[in-house]
This record gives C-alpha cells, sequence and structure tokens, in this order.
C-alpha cells in the first residue's frame, strides 16, 4: 500500500496540551501539576512541547504561572521545549525563562484575529514582524500557526488563498514551520487535501504541519489524508486536551495517543510509549476531575476499574 501513496519517512510531533490544552480548561491546574505534566510527557518520548504561552493573565488566567512552569521544569537535553508569544514583550518574557523556541498565531480570519488577538490581520502581522526579527537575531526558532485555516466561526468558509498569502509572509519572516490549523473542527478529508494540495505547490513539504481539532471526529481522518501527501508533521494533545476559548464551538486537539496508536499501527516511527503516555493522560484526568476524550485511555480507564 505504501507504494501508491507518499507516506512520509519520518514523523514529527509537537505536543500542545500543556499550552493549547490546558488553556481552555474551567478549573486551573496548579504549577506542580503542570510540570509534572510536562516532564511525563517527556518521559513519554515526546521531543517537541508546547509548555505554556507569555501572554497577559488576564487574557488567559489558566497560564498565569508561565514563568513558574517554564522555570521549574526539568530540562532534558534534545527535547525542544516551546512557548507560545503574541507580541515582543511575550517573545521577551518566553527567552528569559529559557524556551527553546516560540511560536506564534495568525487567524486567516480577520474577525478572529480582532477577537483573539486584540488587532486586524495587518496589525497581528506587523507584531509578528518585529518578534522575527528579534528571533534571528538571537537565533530563536519559531513557528507559526495559521488558525482557522479550514474555516471560521464568525466568517464561515475560508478562502484558501488568504492562507496560502499569511503562510508566504511568515516563511518569508523566518518561521522554520507552518502549522494550518482547523480550530474548530470543521474539515472533511477532502477539504483537508484541497488546501494541502495548494499549499504543496508553494511550500516545501518539510515546512508543512497540521493542527487539527476534533470536534466533529474528523481529525485522525484528515490528518490521514494529509499523510497520503507526504506530510509528517502533527500537533496534538495528551488526551484530547484543548479548544480554543476565542472559537465558540471548538473542541480539543486530536488526542497524541490516538494519533500515535494510528501512526504506529501504519508501519511509522514515532518514538513514542504508549504505555507512559496513557498513564500521563489518566493522571491529568485525575487532577481535571472528568474524563478526557481520548479514544486509547478509554479502554485503559475500563480495564482498570
Amino acid at each position: 500500500m505504501q507504494s501508491i501513496m507518499k507516506l512520509p519517512p519520518k514523523i514529527r510531533l509537537m505536543e500542545v496540551g500543556p499550552r493549547d490544552g490546558l488553556q481552555n480548561e474551567a478549573s486551573i491546574v496548579d504549577t506542580i501539576s503542570k510540570i509534572n505534566f510536562i516532564e511525563n510527557l517527556v518521559e513519554a518520548g515526546l521531543k517537541r512541547i508546547e509548555i505554556t504561552a507569555f501572554v497577559s493573565p488576564l487574557w488567559i488566567p489558566p497560564l498565569a504561572d508561565q514563568y513558574e512552569v517554564a522555570l521549574g521544569i526539568k530540562r532534558v537535553p534534545g527535547v525542544s521545549y516551546a512557548a507560545l508569544v503574541p507580541n515582543v514583550k511575550g517573545y521577551e518574557r518566553a527567552v528569559a525563562a529559557g524556551v527553546n523556541e516560540v511560536s506564534v498565531v495568525v487567524a486567516a480570519s480577520n474577525t478572529h484575529n480582532l477577537k483573539n488577538l486584540n488587532g486586524d490581520t495587518k496589525k497581528v502581522m506587523e507584531r509578528y514582524h518585529e518578534v522575527a526579527k528579534r528571533a534571528r537575531q538571537d537565533k530563536v526558532p519559531f513557528r507559526a500557526y495559521i488558525s482557522c485555516g479550514f474555516g471560521c466561526s464568525y466568517e464561515g468558509e475560508v478562502a484558501v488563498s488568504a492562507v496560502l498569502n499569511l503562510a508566504s509572509k511568515l516563511l518569508e519572516f523566518g518561521a522554520y514551520e507552518i502549522a494550518l490549523s482547523d480550530t474548530i473542527g470543521v474539515a472533511s478529508p477532502l477539504d483537508t487535501m484541497k488546501v494541502l494540495e495548494a499549499a504543496l505547490l508553494e511550500i516545501a513539504q518539510d515546512k508543512i504541519a497540521l493542527h487539527m481539532h476534533d470536534t466533529r471526529g474528523l481529525a485522525l481522518a484528515n490528518i490521514f489524508a494529509a499523510l497520503t501527501l507526504g506530510i509528517g508533521s502533527f500537533d496534538a494533545s495528551a488526551g484530547g486536551l484543548g479548544g480554543c476559548p476565542y472559537a465558540p464551538g471548538a473542541s480539543g486537539n486530536v488526542a497524541t495517543e490516538d494519533l500515535v496508536y494510528m501512526l504506529e499501527a501504519m508501519g511509522l516511527d514515532t518514538g513514542v510509549s504508549l504505555e507512559k503516555l496513557c498513564d500521563t493522560s489518566l493522571q491529568m484526568e485525575k487532577i481535571l476531575g472528568r474524563k478526557l476524550p481520548a479514544k486509547l485511555i478509554a479502554g485503559r480507564r475500563t480495564v482498570r476499574t
């Protein structure tokens, strides 16, 4: 079967549970539990982890302990500890806290940018141009999310040309990777292929990642579609934690353990221990006091009870 598909030779995962996952939780997780969460994810074999966001606590209270988390984790060589930053001030704070890389997010929807980032698309990109200049000077790698890349809860359908225009500018800024994001989980596999096929005409394959939310249960199907086109970089959230506080109806990202299971079943090595990863998600269930949506831990939860 691999002969008729362009399966990627290598898989790269970005674990976003500690940031994108916890930012939308009703209960605020204590700092020690966050640090343990991150360290357990590393022990499970994840090599890129977005640990927090250096944003104002007024905007995202669950991540108010950004400094404490970044400074409190035990660093492991070979692991990249990333943080989301909204502007130069956030960038400076992230670098001061010792992160290995930073990420920025801009929506393909102007309305979403106004609600999420307090500025229109032009203003947001001007901010990131400054962040990119500083990152290049400091030799700090950065990646960029293009949110609402497959649809917006405020504006509806989003033009592929708008997505690619932003991607082109962000690559010119120096982003090492563009994470095309289905923030509200509306994409189908055909939608995913349409966007990716257009993107691959203009962007190198190894600079494209997918950040898929599982609102309608199609995240894994969409990732499979991407795999057949040779895309091998994906964001995921342990347990299926997450959602966007500025995107009504958005559920969590694709669950890391469900994605790892699918990839490994296809013969694609992830370097992740499913047993340790599932144990980590089950620990977070206890801390949060609710069941997480990951399918793989549902089976383990049943066995344990």
